[in-house]
């Protein structure tokens, strides 16, 4: 899971953060939609599954996804929580 990996670490650093990110994925209003983070955008596919990629604007060339994964809810959840434990941050 190096693309969840490289999510953490560019998008939990703060409390503010992940309360803002676990806010957007557990919301039961919003079924689908697009968290954009500093580098990461978390594609709601549904209340369950989510896309999560870097999004990186090319200038000329456009926008470039140079990689993707998808993940279940609960294991987006338990990875942030934990990751953000282990940073102390909350």
């Amino acid at each position: 899971m190096e693309v969840l990996k490289k999510f953490l670490q560019a998008e939990i650093n703060s409390k503010d953060q992940v309360d803002a990110i676990l806010s957007f994925v557990d919301s039961y209003e919003v079924r689908k939609g697009e968290y954009e983070g500093n580098e990461f955008i978390i594609l709601k596919i549904d209340r369950e599954n989510f896309i999560l990629y870097p999004e990186y604007d090319d200038g000329d060339d456009g926008i470039q996804i140079p990689f993707s994964t998808s993940v279940y809810k609960n294991q987006l959840k338990d990875e942030i929580l934990e990751y953000a434990k282990e940073k102390k941050i909350v």
